[in-house]
């Protein structure tokens, strides 16, 4: 068993090769990887033995969404995730940038759903539910009715972003298509997807997680389905500006001195200290994260934010 890991892993690293990505890139990424998920950079090897063993099949479904958190995991940079993601699983759906259409990509998922060695199910986007799902079709199909035939046969379903993780901006106020996020719309079949938050989400979360899957890790959830290890301390406690939060320094407007000194966005309507979410320590492509651009948290990994949360600025 272990020598056909080890050959498994020396054929995925080989095809990484050929797509253009060395060790040291591959490496860095899996070490970014392992510091996200809490573990430390001596996990890296574990996280590159994950990616480069058995390719798992994953089915990756669009709801009611924007498509942004597709775009944000498609825009992963050093390695692209074409050189990365898409050798080390076999991403056997995903609407967006499938090459298969109509007929050709209803055949593609119902064979990812049927693959004997089980498959996991990542999810973007709300679930319509109002009248029987109507406000919601693919192919000649409901969403409603699609996640409810799928999901359940699921080995691991994951939520990719706030949309199908609570119901995000589709949810809010008056929400007259009833849209709800993954667990609660099928809570009725006992789901009990992975959720990670975010409008968009960090994709090394996604990665993160999925690597936990496949090593075998329990991964411990928060109240709302948030993986502990990426959610577990608010953006407030991780934030870079805190010192100045501490010391009562508080930004008067975004044009301002004390703004571009770095001082604290609190007064201007930052909601860190009520979100829970690793962007400070996760930064997006590994170079910035939104409080460090300038910009306030409007606490997009909460249940309910555009209605909690909002006003989003402050003056």
């Amino acid at each position: 068993m272990r020598i056909a890991v080890g050959l498994g892993r020396q054929r995925g690293e080989k095809e990484l090769e050929a797509s253009g990505v060395n060790r040291r890139d591959f490496m860095k990424f899996c070490t970014a990887v392992a510091v996200t998920m809490g573990l430390g950079p001596s996990f890296a090897t574990e996280v590159a033995a994950a990616l480069t063993g058995k390719r798992p099949s994953v089915v990756y479904l669009h709801e009611a969404e924007c498509t942004g958190c597709s775009e944000a995991l498609l825009r992963t940079v050093n390695p692209f995730l074409d050189s990365l993601i898409l050798d080390t699983i076999s991403l056997d759906y995903h609407e967006t940038i499938m090459a298969a259409a109509g007929e050709a990509a209803e055949e593609a998922l119902e064979k990812a759903v049927e693959n004997p060695d089980g498959f996991i199910c990542v999810v973007e986007g709300a679930i319509p539910t109002a009248n029987g799902g109507e406000f919601g079709y693919i192919s000649g199909h409901t969403m409603l009715e699609t996640v409810r035939r799928i999901i359940p046969k699921a080995k691991l379903t994951v939520c990719m972003g706030t949309c199908s993780c609570y119901g995000g901006v589709q949810a809010a106020k008056p929400n007259p298509t009833q849209a709800k996020g993954v667990n609660d719309a099928l809570a009725d079949l006992g789901v009990k997807a992975v959720n990670i938050p975010g409008c968009p989400p960090n994709p090394l979360n996604l990665v993160g997680t999925l690597v936990a899957y496949l090593t075998g890790k329990k991964i411990e959830l928060d109240d709302y389905g948030r993986p502990l290890m990426f959610f577990g301390s608010t953006v407030h406690e991780l934030c870079e500006r805190k010192k100045h939060f501490d010391a009562g320094e508080f930004a008067p407007s975004f044009n301002s001195e004390e703004a571009r000194k770095g001082w604290c966005l609190y007064d201007l309507g930052c909601k860190g200290p009520g979100t829970y979410n690793n962007c400070p320590k996760a930064l997006f492509n590994q170079t910035n994260w939104p409080v460090g651009a300038g910009h306030p948290c409007i606490g997009c990994s909460e249940p309910n934010f555009w209605d909690d949360m909002t006003p989003f600025y402050q003056n």
